[in-house]
C-alpha cells in the first residue's frame, strides 16, 4: 500500500509541474522571439492570462515565479482574489483535488495542513482585460492594478474618480480595434488620438499605452501588420506630447509578431494553463 501512496504522490507531483514547464516554455518563445527582433528580452513582460481557471492553476503558477495574471470577469476574478488569501496548502490539496475529478477519480484528497506553510501573500500583480460596464468601474479602480481596455472616456472618468487615493495611480492603456471587427471592443484607430488626450490629464490613472486583441489569422504577415498599425498609433501619440511607453499585444498563438512589431506587455493563456474551461456568468 505504500508503494502505491509513493506512486499517487509521484503522479500529483508530476501534475503540479506542467504549469510551471509550460511558464518556461513561453517565457523561451518570449526570449527567442526578442533576440530575433534585436531587443532585450527583459523589455518583454508577461501577462498570464487566468480567466476561468481556478485559484490553485494561478497557485501552480505564482509558485512557478509568475507575478502578473489576466482577468476578463469582474465577479470571478475577485473570487479568486479572496481565495489566494487562503492558506499555501489549500490551494496545493486543491489542485490535487482538481486534477483527480479531470481524470474521474473522485477520492477525498491526502493533503495535509502544515503551519509553516504560511499563506499566499506574495505580490500578485492584477490586469483586467475584459470589457468595462459602468457600474462595474469602482471595483475594477479599487482591486486591479492595470486595466488593458479603457475604450470611452466615461469609462476611464469613472475609473479615475474610483481609485483610492491611498494606492498609486491605476495604470491603463486604450484598447483599438485594429482589426475592424464590429463584435470586437476598442476604439477605431482613428479615433485613438481624440481619446488619449483627455484620458491622459485625468488624476488617478495613469494612461501607459494601447492594447489590441486582433481577429485570429495563421498569416504571419497579416499578424505583423496588425500589430505595427497599433505601434504606429502609439508613436502618433507620442508625437503629439503624450508619453506613452507600453504595447500590451501578442497571444498564445502570436507573440512571435507582437514582439517584433514592439510587444512590452504579451497576454498568454492557453499556453500555460491548457485548454480553457467554459465561462458560466
Amino acid at each position: 500500500m505504500l508503494a502505491a501512496f509513493d506512486g499517487y504522490s509521484e503522479e500529483c507531483k508530476r501534475i503540479m509541474t506542467t504549469i510551471a514547464s509550460r511558464l518556461q516554455a513561453v517565457r523561451s518563445r518570449i526570449d527567442a522571439a526578442a533576440v530575433a527582433a534585436g531587443r532585450s528580452p527583459g523589455d518583454i513582460r508577461l501577462i498570464a492570462v487566468s480567466k476561468t481557471f481556478a485559484p490553485a492553476a494561478i497557485a501552480e503558477a505564482r509558485a512557478a515565479g509568475q507575478v502578473a495574471f489576466g482577468e476578463n470577469y469582474l465577479q470571478e476574478a475577485l473570487g479568486k482574489m479572496a481565495v489566494l488569501l487562503l492558506p499555501l496548502e489549500w490551494h496545493v490539496t486543491h489542485a490535487q483535488q482538481d486534477d483527480r475529478q479531470r481524470e474521474g477519480d473522485v477520492r477525498p484528497s491526502g493533503g495535509v495542513a502544515s503551519p509553516q506553510a504560511g499563506s499566499l501573500l506574495l505580490p500578485l500583480e492584477w490586469h483586467f482585460l475584459g470589457p468595462i460596464q459602468s457600474n462595474k468601474t469602482r471595483q475594477i479602480a479599487e482591486q486591479f492594478h492595470w486595466v488593458h481596455s479603457v475604450d470611452r472616456l466615461k469609462i476611464a472618468e469613472r475609473l479615475s474618480i474610483s481609485r483610492p487615493a491611498s494606492r498609486p495611480p491605476l495604470e491603463v492603456c486604450i484598447q483599438v480595434n485594429v482589426s475592424g471587427e464590429e463584435s470586437k471592443s476598442g476604439v477605431r484607430p482613428d479615433e485613438v488620438l481624440a481619446l488619449a488626450k483627455p484620458v491622459s490629464r485625468l488624476t488617478g490613472i495613469r494612461l501607459r499605452g494601447l492594447m489590441a486583441v486582433p481577429e485570429p489569422t495563421s498569416d504571419i504577415g497579416l499578424q505583423r501588420s496588425r500589430f505595427r498599425l497599433l505601434r504606429q498609433l502609439r508613436d502618433e501619440i507620442v508625437r503629439n506630447g503624450i508619453a506613452l511607453d507600453t504595447l500590451s499585444m501578442g497571444m498564445s498563438d502570436d507573440l512571435e509578431a507582437a514582439i517584433a512589431e514592439g510587444a512590452t506587455l504579451v497576454r498568454v493563456g492557453r499556453a500555460i494553463f491548457g485548454e480553457r474551461p467554459p465561462h458560466s456568468d
